[in-house]
């Protein structure tokens, strides 16, 4: 590790300190986490990770958000957790034709931190690094104005931003309808511009080849022109850590 690196971690865990909260039992790649996501300024980052043990401790139970909580959510079938890509990381699909907009914020909130949790850990081999990330597909195919949803979507990728800093491998989204690029507009408001830089709309046929060449066909549902089974992420186990 670099110096400046090292320098940085050290004013991270003194400014935490100050703010009246710990680093004790957080691994170095987590904490440089939240120092990138802050480019590397100590005071920002420290703020970041002591807003998130606050909103962690009051969101989400020791042990996660089980199933039942997020029942009705789930039932809409519309989030499936592939295996890990070419990459490593693990496969979350969103196929936005079976959302609607929650009836209930708080328990669609709920569904978020349940679904990023089980898709982060889902890559996790053994003990928890803290600088696993994921890869998302969100899939526009066959949606109608019934589906659109931009709180939804601003929720989903303000969470990311928030309460998972550097978790986000990458985003492609695919089928992207003509009506929706209004939306999108609106929605990128809300985006860092890291956030940014690591969506990738598919629009021809080069950009589609790249995403089936950087998921893997051993990752990829066959309905996206890989050779794996779509799997519900209700149907897959949680991963125990050892």
């Amino acid at each position: 590790m670099e110096e400046s690196q090292e320098l940085a971690l050290t004013q991270l865990r003194k400014s935490v300190e100050k703010l009246s909260s710990s680093t004790e039992g957080y691994e170095v790649p987590t904490l440089m986490r939240f120092l990138v996501a802050r480019s590397m300024n100590p005071d920002k980052a420290a703020k970041m990770f002591v807003d998130w043990q606050k909103w962690r401790a009051s969101m989400v139970p020791p042990n996660g958000i089980p199933d039942s909580e997020v029942k009705d959510e789930l039932e809409f079938k519309r989030i499936y957790l592939q295996g890990l890509t070419k990459s490593g990381q693990p496969l979350v699909i969103c196929q936005v034709s079976k959302h609607f907009p929650a009836k209930d914020p708080v328990t669609f909130k709920k569904f978020v931190v349940h679904v990023l949790d089980k898709t982060i850990a889902s890559g996790i081999k053994g003990k928890e690094v803290g600088d696993e990330k994921l890869v998302a597909v969100i899939d526009l195919s066959n949606i109608t104005y019934k589906n659109l949803d931009a709180r939804g979507f601003i929720t989903g990728f303000q969470f990311l931003q928030s309460y998972y800093p550097e978790r986000l491998a990458k985003c492609y989204i695919l089928h992207m309808p003509g009506f929706f690029l209004t939306v999108w507009r609106f929605i990128c408001r809300f985006l860092e511009k890291a956030t940014q830089e690591k969506i990738v709309i598919v629009t021809d046929e080069e950009e589609e080849r790249k995403f089936k060449e950087e998921i893997g066909v051993d990752a990829l549902p066959e309905e996206y022109g890989g050779q794996a089974k779509l799997t519900l992420i209700q149907d897959v186990l949680p991963q125990t850590s050892t």
